[in-house]
């Protein structure tokens, strides 16, 4: 590490599976909102607990541990350090943030995302991201301090309380996410009060992978292009639309049809096909033209600037009006199992962690049985 008294840094080489990457960048896609400044999208440990996602940052548990470790080896200050924030944060197509100097370090520029860079936060390490020109770039973020005010598990702790105390009253923990406020999903954020232009970032990136939504038959829509009202749809049952077809399966909001379908295209990536385990009856209808007219109706309203959504999340994959093949419900509708499944998982997993973590007031590891 050249210059490393001058500008101490450390570059861990794929330091995190490929599998990993793709579970986090899963993660953030189905659950980020908009971020801390402009073009920024985010996804926190504690937004994933306020939203009922607690078991989702399960997979950020032993990431954080080893860090800290590394962080404390290579500066060190060994059991001095708390994780004072975790978080995944992305920048799309168009955007640039950062801060320059006329030294030029290349050690901060662009990496692969399974790398992992240590630096000190102070004047020594000037960072930057170039401008975003094509796709999103994700970045896993933790900030570390030795001060024990700063420390994220203690306020993580804290926000878990309330899903213990559920479960100490014999309540069994729902798995199924919740939506946060509405503003927290719609970009740009200073049009959220009126929703005059921008779009809902759960219904865009549904959209740029080649979705649509229909309200459930048990819920009605607003005429007119009021968003706030359309908006409100989206945290109560709906199906989803590919193409001309329905699936006829209610999914509980938009967090819940977003988690399935990004769970589907990460196990399609790992793989050329998604192996269908059993055998399913499914209701896929096509669509009347009321039907359209309702869903066209709802995607007008949040999705007021489509070309800008399209711009940031990508362009249209599946779904497309000329589309000539249909959509394979078969293999979709089995990973709606199987994202149960993953989520149970994690949930077990969760449910067995939080008892020796309220112990110790840390989160951590538990050691393998």
């Amino acid at each position: 590490m050249a210059d490393s008294e001058q500008h101490p840094r450390l570059i861990l080489r794929n330091f995190l599976s490929l599998h990993l990457c793709k579970e986090l960048e899963f993660i953030h896609k189905s659950c980020c909102t908009v971020g801390y400044r402009p073009n920024v999208f985010s996804t926190t440990l504690s937004h994933l607990i306020a939203t009922n996602s607690p078991h989702l940052i399960m997979p950020f548990v032993p990431i954080r541990e080893n860090l800290k470790e590394k962080v404390e080896e290579f500066f060190g200050c060994e059991y001095e350090l708390f994780v004072e924030f975790t978080g995944l944060i992305s920048w799309c197509k168009g955007s640039s943030i950062g801060w320059h100097s006329d030294d030029n370090r290349d050690y901060l520029k662009q990496r692969d995302f399974a790398d992992v860079i240590i630096y000190t936060a102070d004047n020594k390490n000037v960072h930057s991201v170039g401008e975003i020109t094509e796709g999103e770039r994700l970045a896993l973020t933790l900030w570390f301090s030795r001060d024990a005010s700063h420390d994220e598990d203690a306020k993580l702790l804290l926000s878990l309380s309330e899903y213990t105390l559920n479960i100490s009253k014999g309540a069994i923990p729902s798995y199924f996410p919740l939506r946060a406020s509405n503003n927290m999903y719609w970009f740009p954020p200073e049009e959220a009060s009126i929703y005059e232009s921008g779009f809902d970032i759960c219904f865009a990136r549904l959209h740029v992978l080649g979705f649509d939504i229909s309200a459930s038959d048990k819920e009605s829509y607003v005429p007119s292009l009021d968003s706030s009202c359309h908006l409100k749809l989206l945290e109560k049952p709906l199906h989803l639309v590919c193409g001309d077809e329905l699936l006829v399966w209610e999914f509980v909001n938009i967090l819940h049809a977003l988690q399935v379908v990004n769970f589907y295209n990460w196990k399609a990536s790992e793989s050329d096909t998604v192996e269908v385990k059993g055998s399913s009856s499914i209701n896929v209808i096509s669509l009347s033209e009321s039907q359209r007219q309702k869903i066209d109706s709802l995607k007008a309203a949040v999705l007021k600037d489509l070309q800008s959504a399209e711009i940031r999340f990508g362009q249209l994959t599946h779904g497309k009006k000329n589309f000539q093949h249909s959509f394979d419900w078969i293999s979709f509708f089995a990973i709606i199992f199987e994202w149960e499944a993953y989520i149970c998982d994690l949930q077990k997993d969760i449910l067995t962690s939080l008892p020796h973590w309220q112990m110790y007031q840390a989160i951590f590891c538990l050691p393998q049985s």
